[in-house]
This record gives structure tokens, sequence and C-alpha cells, in this order.
């Protein structure tokens, strides 16, 4: 098995679906937690490939960038990827849904001029809604929405899914509760076993 060290700041943000991932699959890595101050002689020591985080170092080796190519490496290595190239697909596009939820958040986050950042949120609610409403169809027509998204078992869609939607409150309460099935699943995903156990004793952070 090799050496994993995985490098992001003290919140869950980008990195939290690969801590998922490993805490599904049972695997020991270092979580590297940066300090905001350590952070401008970390990024000019020239071993990020892109001057930013999270990155994976494998072996010591290998830093691989990109908080998306880093879950589809440990999901592809752990078996949490899907079990051929068609639902390898599905699970991507879960992924790739989530991700037009993660902009609109980051938009709403990082805008300091309140007028547009109340445009942002609303936006980000009626975008959001467009895309649960699909996501839940998918669940359904899949194992009639008591399962999980792709295929018979755990994915790291379902991840994914989970951790982008712990920030749902930040701009709408009760957004889940118009999807009774997409709660029923983030309930389902947060009582695997370990994925309550990292839930549990993971570092508790603002966002």
């Amino acid at each position: 098995m090799p050496q994993y060290r995985l490098m992001y700041f003290n919140i869950r943000a980008r990195a939290e679906t690969s801590r998922m991932i490993f805490a599904a699959a049972g695997v020991e890595y270092e979580d590297v937690r940066v300090a905001r101050e350590q952070w401008p002689a970390e990024k000019a020591s020239g071993k990020y490939p892109f001057g930013q985080v999270p990155c994976l170092e494998i072996d010591g080796k290998f830093m691989l960038a990109q908080s998306r190519s880093i879950g589809r490496y440990l999901a592809n290595e752990f078996g949490l990827a899907g079990k051929d190239n068609l639902e390898k697909a599905k699970v991507d596009m879960v992924i790739d849904v989530c991700e037009d939820i993660q902009l609109g958040l980051s938009k709403f986050f990082l805008e300091k001029d309140e007028t547009r950042k109340a445009e942002f949120k609303a936006d980000l609610v009626v975008k959001a809604d467009s895309l649960l409403a699909g996501l839940e169809k998918m669940l359904i027509k899949n194992n009639g929405g008591n399962g999980f998204f792709v295929g018979d078992s755990l994915t790291w869609a379902d991840l994914e899914f989970m951790v982008r939607m712990e920030f749902a409150p930040l701009y709408d309460a009760t957004l889940l509760d118009r999807y009774p099935k997409l709660k029923a699943l983030v309930d389902r995903v947060s009582s695997v076993p370990n994925i309550s156990a990292w839930l549990k004793k993971r570092p508790k952070t603002e966002f």
C-alpha cells in the first residue's frame, strides 16, 4: 500500500471528499493541515505543482494536484469509483453536478458586496433546486431511491454529495427538506460505520 499525505488547510471545503474516501476505505494516511500563516512559505517551496492545495503526496515522490483528480484517483484505487466504465461515467456525472453547486457556493462566499452577495445567494438556491431535482430522479431510478446514486454500493459520488450538502444550511436551511430521498441518502451515507467514525473524530471547522 502506498504512503499517502493529503495537504490542505484546516477546513473541509475542497479536501473533505478525499478524507471521506480514505475513511470509507479504511486506509491510513497523513492528514496534513497547513496553517494559513504558513502557507506563503509552503507555496514558495515549489513542491506544489500549481502553487495551490489540496495536493496528495504519494510515497514521498509524486504530488497529485486538483481535488477532483485526487478524489478520482483514490476512488479508483479503493473500489469507490464504479464497477465498469458506464458506472464510472455516472459517478463522474454526479461529481460534475456537485461541482456546479460548489462553484455557486464559492462565488457566494467570496463576494464582499452585500447586494451582490444576496444576488449570488438567490441564484445559488435556484440552481441548486434545479440540480437536486435531477439528482433525486436519478436516485429514484436506481434502486427506487433507497440505495446509492450508482449501482448497489457506496461510491465517491455519494460521499461528494454528502460533503456538498453539509454547506447547504449556509444558504438555504430547508434545501434538502424539499428532496426527501436525497436527505435520506445523506443520512444513509453518514451512518456507514467508517464514515460515522470519521464524522465524530474529524476537527471541527466552520467550513
